[in-house]
């Protein structure tokens, strides 16, 4: 599977997800080293209706999306044969298996932007670091998250 096609496998898998849609998450960028998603702010993410900050839950959830993208195209990219269904029983297999969250700043924003860029990617586990930043370009949460790739 060259470059090109893994990454297109994984745009299809991220658009075939509902919960990416709820969150209104979009790919940005995606590359072999580093994934960029984005999403507008919504009164249904609101999880301090006072502050008029993101919930907590939203960005955790978009940290672990944007790092699993990583994760995902690593399997993709180590996939070079096979049929369509052998490579998508070995991405329905891919999944999250710890994840540490710092959140750092109060979600408060127009726009977030997530990143994520690999630490580790072995034949069983992918280690991916991610951030989650504001419109103002503040830094709201980081997250290091494992993933089981094999």
């Amino acid at each position: 599977m060259d470059h090109s096609n893994a990454h297109r496998v994984v745009h299809d898998l991220f658009s075939k997800i509902p919960f990416n849609q709820l969150l209104g998450l979009e790919i940005d960028e995606l590359s072999d080293d580093h994934a960029r998603l984005s999403f507008r702010m919504r009164d249904d993410l609101v999880g301090n209706y006072t502050r008029n900050i993101l919930h907590g839950g939203v960005i955790s959830a978009t940290l672990d999306v944007t790092a699993g993208l990583m994760a995902f195209l690593g399997v993709a990219e180590r996939i070079r044969s096979g049929s369509l269904e052998e490579k998508m029983e070995r991405f329905s297999r891919l999944g999250t298996i710890d994840m540490r969250v710092d959140y750092l700043r109060p979600g408060a924003g127009a726009y977030f932007v997530a990143t994520a860029r690999v630490i580790r990617s072995g034949n069983r586990i992918a280690v991916i670091r991610a951030e989650l930043h504001n419109d103002s370009d503040e830094l709201v949460a980081t997250a290091t998250c494992t993933y089981i790739v094999g």
